[in-house]
């Protein structure tokens, strides 16, 4: 056999191997090629391979087998690789910022510099994400508009901003706390504590009754044995003082107690006469509108903007106040011209080379106040949600919303701000958006001045001190009289061209009532149901009647009004689809002449230029543009915003004789008309139908009446179905609008953005709210009174409770009990069925009061309405607070209470509510029983 030899041969080198190894893209795989070579890379040859599929790849490799994975392999594991060490990166520092700074020292007559001195600087650390001071630095220029959510908001106006001392002597106080010592006894937000230290009875000062003195002298059949063994068991320490207290004072005998009280009475002191209260704060100042302002142009003699009118008084007082950098608030009537005041303001503000901002609660009037402004001083931006023009202007219009975040986010333009135009401050009623303007308020700084831009309201003057107070400036309350261009107010029961001038006239230009006008509307309206019924048959028809009978109305009315040059009109709809349809339904009406269609034609092309030309053709602007060239638009949310635009600049030149909207239009928009006609009194306010309200209906009204150009306004309410009732058109007409009312509530923005602040709390925002006004408007006084209380119930003496006085404080826990258990009872009583049949008409009631002690009153009415106390004083009517009537000592349940003034004692006629039983009937009246009303 051959034996083969097995030669030992070199291992080769790896680059002599025939293979090559190449790795692809960046994911860690590798390829082998049969070709020798050195390993290559695919990425100096382009971009990196894309993976076919990573989420399959993993799958497969390491969930579907991952027994090839090594348990302590390190092939697959993350790469690193090690940087360059560089010790002398560790010594770079920041700079420290400048402690001092040279600050040149002049002659006081002639300027000339005489030397320099060297002063020192505070705050030289501040940073927008540190500091709440308008010291701090800029932030960058990209952030300047909207600043930053990272940023803190400057330090709000009337909150005592902590200087560096403050925040220092915190740090240390919170670094060495005693739990010893240092416990606090005052819960945070309380100015007073609790005093748990024990304390040492002091003795009764001089000059107090002392009821177990006064009981001494007399016989209560107690030995003196007895009495001395107990005073002897009870004594202890402070035995001998009393004892000697009771000494230095002898009483003499007397044979009742109430000639000791008496004499004890005559020797004490009289008590020190009770503190004038101090002077109440008036940070909402009234000013007449009434005298007229003869020396305006010698008190500003180079206004900074003039009109081509002469201004009013109350437009002129606005501008003097100004002028001085005070606070306004102006709540004048609609069309009065309030845009006045803010134009003064944004001219002033150019003139001072500072900012404005004018907020609107709307969208449509931002847009209308762009407009109008950038006409008139041309440096005007327009911040909304989808629009940002010209951000850098000096004055800038936008949204409430808006300057909330601005102020949130520490935007820089409030640092050069110097005015914010609040208009439609009485939109703060709303209930989802109102709280926006308390926030807006709370938190804008102390350099900024405030315009406040209202309709008149009840409570102008109760606002304006909220404002005072919380910024601790004063607040002048401007509101005019009347209305520049007085209304008419019509029915119109119209609904074809022969009743067309069914035209009746229910408040006139000075404000009286005509129920004559009402009473033959509904004779007209009776009369065409009566032959209603005669033709069809006895039901008539109870509903508003659809779009063929809306067509009808409309086209009378419309009639009528163009025969009487009445023309523009804005019908109001509380609905978008009912906009819609009328105006749709209205196809045989066309109101422009050929020179007018020519230039709605022209002005259409010029802006819907801007449009693409698929969007040209969307149905809503085709149908736009057919209503527009026959003189009708529709404006309502639901209408693309440049088709919005495009009818209220056609609306402003008189090119539209018609416009159907809902209530936004009537929202501050400056686009005044002949007439105003109100499709209905009813709208649906989110959650139930209802009337209109006095302020919703005056607000809307308030478009009627060019000034200038119109004499009157005229007002129509249409009556599609019945007329309404004369009660519910008098309260709508000629009732008190709305009051201001705060809608204050926690909102999570609002936590989210003051819990980044250490310093802002969101108990500050609450306590200073509007809904928070009343309680703490005379908080100072408050203040002043609980301390003089507190100083007299310190000087009282501890009562002794020994002896004959061991029980008195069971029985005063048992009398206190017995109170409230009495006055549970009472008003079950109140509440109940029965006691409701008792306290009726006739009724003979016992008023206790602090005005009236058992004085008889006599029930008169019921009311449904709620109950409130009022009495006369002369010719005089006064409200009291709510008191309890007690029917057999029944319970507390506030009531209506005339004094009479010609009975003695005063007979109080007292009315009180009512309310339905079971069965849906009214409870039946009763006279006879006798019973109590007390506080």
């Amino acid at each position: 056999m051959l034996e083969t030899e097995r030669l030992v041969l070199p291992s080769p080198d790896p680059l002599n191997l025939p293979l090559r190894t190449v790795e692809l893209g960046c994911t860690g795989r590798w390829e082998l090629l049969n070709v020798p070579g050195t390993p290559e890379s695919t990425l100096p040859h382009g971009l990196p391979p894309c993976a076919p599929d990573l989420h399959q790849e993993a799958e497969q490799l390491f969930l579907s087998s991952p027994a090839w994975l090594p348990l302590h392999g390190v092939e697959h594991s993350a790469r690193k690789w090690q940087r360059k060490t560089d010790p002398w990166s560790l010594l770079a520092a920041p700079g420290a910022p400048v402690p001092s700074d040279l600050q040149a020292q002049r002659h006081p007559t002639t300027g000339q510099i005489l030397g320099y001195k060297e002063v020192l600087l505070e705050n030289t650390n501040l940073s927008a994400t540190t500091s709440l001071s308008l010291r701090r630095p800029p932030g960058p220029v990209s952030q300047s508009l909207w600043g930053n959510p990272t940023q803190y908001p400057f330090w709000p106006g009337g909150m005592d901003e902590p200087t560096i001392t403050d925040l220092s002597t915190c740090e240390e106080a919170e670094e060495d706390i005693d739990f010893e010592k240092d416990l606090l006894t005052i819960p945070p937000g309380f100015k007073k504590g609790v005093n748990f230290a024990p304390k040492d009875h002091p003795a009764p000062a001089p000059g107090l009754l002392s009821l177990s003195r006064l009981l001494e002298p007399l016989d209560l059949g107690v030995g003196d044995e007895d009495e001395g063994e107990a005073k002897g068991e009870s004594e202890g320490p402070r035995g001998d003082s009393v004892s000697a207290s009771t000494c230095s004072v002898p009483l003499a005998r007397a044979s009742s107690l109430e000639d000791l009280v008496l004499k004890e009475a005559s020797t004490v002191i009289s008590p020190p006469e009770p503190p004038k209260p101090p002077p109440q704060e008036q940070w909402a100042i009234p000013v007449d509108v009434t005298s007229p302002v003869g020396d305006f142009y010698r008190l500003i003699p180079q206004p900074a903007f003039q009109w081509a009118f002469e201004p009013d008084v109350f437009q002129k007082q606005a501008i003097l106040h100004l002028e001085q950098h005070d606070s306004v608030f102006v709540a004048a009537h609609t069309s009065a011209g309030k845009t006045v005041v803010a134009e003064y303001a944004i001219a002033l503000a150019q003139k001072h080379m500072t900012r404005t901002i004018y907020t609107s609660p709307i969208k449509a009037l931002s847009n209308q106040k762009f407009r109008d402004f950038r006409n008139t001083f041309g440096d005007v931006g327009l911040l909304t949600g989808d629009v940002q023009l010209h951000p850098e202007a000096s004055c800038l219009i936008m949204t409430t919303e808006i300057l909330r975040s601005m102020l949130y986010s520490g935007s820089d333009v409030i640092r050069d701000l110097e005015w914010v135009i609040f208009d439609e401050v009485h939109y703060i009623n709303d209930a989802e958006r109102g709280v926006v303007w308390e926030e807006v308020l709370i938190m804008l700084p102390d350099h900024v001045s405030i315009i406040l831009l209202s309709a008149t309201v009840p409570n102008a003057l109760e606002f304006a001190d909220w404002i005072g107070r919380l910024k601790r400036r004063q607040i002048y309350v401007i509101s005019t009289v009347s209305r520049p261009v007085p209304l008419e107010h019509y029915l119109f029961t119209g609904n074809s061209p022969k009743t067309q001038g069914e035209l009746f006239l229910l408040l006139d230009s000075r404000g009286a009532f005509h129920t004559k006008g009402y009473y033959a509307a509904v004779e007209a309206k009776k009369e065409r149901m009566s032959k209603h019924a005669q033709t069809f048959g006895a039901k008539q028809p109870t509903h508003q009647g659809g779009p063929a009978q809306d067509r009808g109305v409309y086209l009378s009315l419309l009639a009528s009004l163009r025969a009487r040059a009445q023309l523009p009109v804005v019908v109001f709809t509380f609905s978008r689809g009912r906009c819609d349809e009328q105006a749709s339904g209205l196809t045989s009406l066309d109101l422009t002449t050929s020179s007018e269609k020519s230039e709605i034609h022209l002005f259409l092309q010029r802006c819907l230029a801007r449009l693409r030309g698929s969007d040209r053709q969307l149905p809503q602007v085709l149908h736009m543009s057919e209503l527009l060239h026959r003189g009708l638009g529709v404006h309502h949310s639901g209408i693309l915003p440049i088709l919005k635009e495009i009818v209220e600049m056609l609306f402003s030149r008189g090119l539209v004789k018609v416009l159907f909207a809902t209530e936004t239009f009537a929202m501050g928009v400056n686009m005044p008309a002949r007439t105003v006609v109100f499709d209905s009194m009813r709208k649906h306010d989110g959650s139930t139908f209802r009337d209109l309200l006095p302020g919703e209906y005056v607000q809307m009204a308030g478009r009627a009446g060019r000034r200038g150009l119109d004499p009157t306004g005229t007002v129509i309410l249409l009556c599609k179905g019945r007329v309404p009732e004369m009660a519910d058109l008098h309260r709508m007409m000629m009732g008190k609008p709305s009051q201001l009312q705060s809608q204050f509530r926690l909102t999570y923005t609002m936590i989210l953005n003051l819990l980044r602040v250490d310093a802002l709390r969101v108990e500050d925002m609450m306590k200073r709210s509007f809904s928070e006004f009343p309680s703490r408007k005379d908080s100072k006084a408050h203040e002043q009174a609980l301390a003089e209380l507190t100083k007299r119930l310190g000087a009282l003496e501890e009562p002794d409770m020994t002896g004959q006085l061991v029980d008195l404080p069971e029985y005063y826990s048992w009398g206190e009990e017995l109170t409230e258990t009495r006055n549970m009872i009472q008003q079950r009583i109140i509440e109940s069925v029965n006691g409701l049949k008792s306290l009726s008409t006739g009724r003979v009631v016992v008023v206790k009061n602090r005005e009236h002690h058992n004085a008889l009153g006599v029930i008169l009415q019921v009311r449904m309405m709620g109950w409130e106390l009022r009495r006369w004083e002369g010719m005089r009517e006064q409200t009291l607070a709510p008191s309890s009537l007690l029917g057999w000592g029944a319970g507390c349940c506030h009531h209506n209470a005339f004094i009479s003034p010609f009975s003695f004692p005063p007979i109080p006629h007292v009315h009180l509510p009512t309310q339905r039983n079971m069965l849906g009937g009214w409870l039946p009246l009763h006279i006879g029983r006798l019973c109590v009303v007390a506080p």
